[in-house]
């Protein structure tokens, strides 16, 4: 069971041939229509001039594009960024986001340069789970915005009627065109396919629906260069670190989550320290040159390995095709129907959702199944920082539980006629108490042995809990011997140093089992936690 819904097709040939370069241009093209509604939508969020979403677009699509670790990936302004700018924005103005975007950059270099990157790799398979569903519902749920109309009082009102319908029946021809092309050819993207079609429809017969100027104008110049206009001081630094540290986190997060959904997608490798550096960079350089910064869009970067591109051509050619609809093609743009535009983001939503999920949720573990729900609903109701946050922990504590639960023992004589305890299971916090209930000091004989061979000491806990029943046993004159326990851990015990013999020489590294002469008596149980 992978973190992807569907399987995407896998292509002939990635060699830079005419073919390859055709595909590689028009999926950017689809890709870069995509990215208007949405970092329109986003810098509204953010409470920012639109064109400072889309110089985000541009600048973090752009950069990690030539320089990020997963060809095919593409980034720009998300929402998850937005929802935590909008109060930057709201209480100190748009130039310190600027600078906390910068900070934001600085941050995201460090990690890359510390290679904390691959800590990604941490995160279990059913936050994965989580988080491509939670990710899906908050796609789709954005997209219920563009169905809500001026009411000539200020606000938004939702659509109703023929307007309503109208609505429908664009999105749901977007859709099948995207579904349907793929079963006649592939030589074309299916989502530029789709909205091809229905731009003609709409203005062929005039048809009275909302398009992407009624959003906004996308028209602008070439973004400038520009140092954020804050004061270069200590209060400065306490006002927008905090808000730096969570968005480098929320940034860096999701966009190592999508490069390895994305290498999954394509079943190629990509590299985390290097996205860290190219997101930091991007968010730098987009500092400086007024965006709103940005991060790896699952959205996106699902449009585009899904139409066929698997270089870097598609997310640079994406990111210039932007910029020129910014500067030259604005007015052509701003026609394209935003019903188009949101069944192509509709089909996304389908694609990205974890469908089998669903299937094996009851097949799976109790806990597994429990993550998988919630983190999608923190991804939903919060964000994907903390939802993935959430999730490691509560599968980290449900390991330990579990891990905790299986050390036990099994009863038997050595060969100078020693009771011998030959331990089960991991020695770690978890399980302290369980191992120390394993033994009776009182009614044990002189020498007790402790074999390690199927054992392992985790941590400091563990040889805590060896001191302890050392000293438990030289209480009551009797005496430990140890087998089969590393050489780290002999060197690290204190008390039962002097007062255990520790066999460490017969088999330092766990590499040979040494013979020792154990018999077990198997009709007695073994002690369990």
């Amino acid at each position: 069971m992978t973190a992807r819904a569907e399987a995407v097709a896998p292509v002939k040939s990635t060699k830079l041939d005419a073919s390859r370069i055709k595909t590689e241009l028009l999926a950017g093209l689809t890709v870069a229509l995509a990215l208007v509604p949405e970092a329109v939508a986003f810098a509204f969020v953010a409470g920012v001039n639109p064109l400072v979403g889309l110089y985000a677009a541009f600048f973090v699509g752009l950069i990690t594009a030539c320089i990020g670790g997963r060809p095919g990936m593409i980034s720009g302004a998300t929402g998850a960024l937005a929802v935590v700018m909008v109060s930057l924005v709201a209480q100190h103005g748009v130039e310190y986001l600027f600078a906390t975007v910068v900070l934001m950059g600085i941050l995201q270099i460090g990690v890359g340069l510390l290679k904390w990157g691959k800590f990604i790799r941490m995160v279990p398979h059913p936050v994965m789970l989580g988080f491509v569903n939670g990710l899906a519902i908050v796609i789709f749920l954005a997209q219920l915005g563009q169905f809500k109309v001026p009411d000539g009082a200020g606000g938004l009102t939702w659509m109703t009627g023929s307007q309503l319908y109208l609505m429908f029946g664009l999105i749901a021809l977007t859709m099948a065109v995207i579904w349907l092309l793929p079963k006649v050819t592939t030589a074309f993207p299916a989502p530029l396919a789709g909205i091809l079609v229905v731009s003609a429809l709409v203005l062929g017969f005039n048809l009275d629906t909302r398009s992407v100027g009624d959003l906004a104008s996308i028209s602008g110049g070439l973004p400038e260069f520009h140092i954020p206009l804050v004061p270069l001081n200590l209060e400065t630094l306490q006002i927008i670190l905090p808000y730096a540290v969570i968005l480098a986190a929320i940034g860096l997060i999701e966009s190592l989550l999508t490069l390895n959904l994305v290498a999954d997608l394509t079943n190629t490798k990509g590299g985390a320290s290097k996205e860290c550096l190219a997101q930091g960079t991007a968010n730098v350089v987009t500092g400086f040159f007024g965006g709103m910064g940005g991060c790896a869009m699952i959205g996106q970067s699902m449009i585009n390995v899904k139409s066929g591109a698997r270089t870097r051509i598609s997310g640079i050619a994406a990111a210039l095709f932007l910029l020129s609809f910014i500067v030259v093609a604005s007015q052509l743009i701003e026609q394209i129907p935003v019903a188009a535009l949101v069944g192509v983001m509709f089909m996304v939503v389908i694609g990205t959702f974890a469908w089998a999920s669903l299937k094996i949720v009851h097949k799976i573990p109790l806990t597994d199944a429990l993550v998988m729900v919630i983190v999608t609903g923190v991804t939903v109701y919060a964000d994907l920082a903390v939802a993935v946050v959430v999730g490691v922990i509560i599968s980290a504590l449900a390991y330990a539980w579990n891990a905790a639960s299986r050390i036990s023992a099994r009863i038997g004589k050595s060969k100078e006629g020693w009771k011998v305890y030959r331990l089960s299971g991991p020695l770690f916090f978890g399980s302290t108490t369980g191992f120390v209930d394993l033994f009776n000091p009182q009614n044990d004989p002189d020498d007790v042995v402790v074999d390690f061979i199927d054992s392992r000491v985790v941590d400091h806990s563990g040889l805590e809990a060896i001191d302890a029943l050392a000293s438990k046993y030289e209480a009551v004159g009797k005496r430990l011997h140890l087998r089969h326990l590393s050489p780290d851990c002999q060197r690290l015990l204190d008390k039962a140093g002097n007062l255990v013999e520790v066999s460490v020489l017969e088999d330092p590294d766990y590499e040979i089992a040494v013979d020792y002469g154990h018999t077990f008596d198997e009709p007695e149980p073994a002690k369990t936690t």
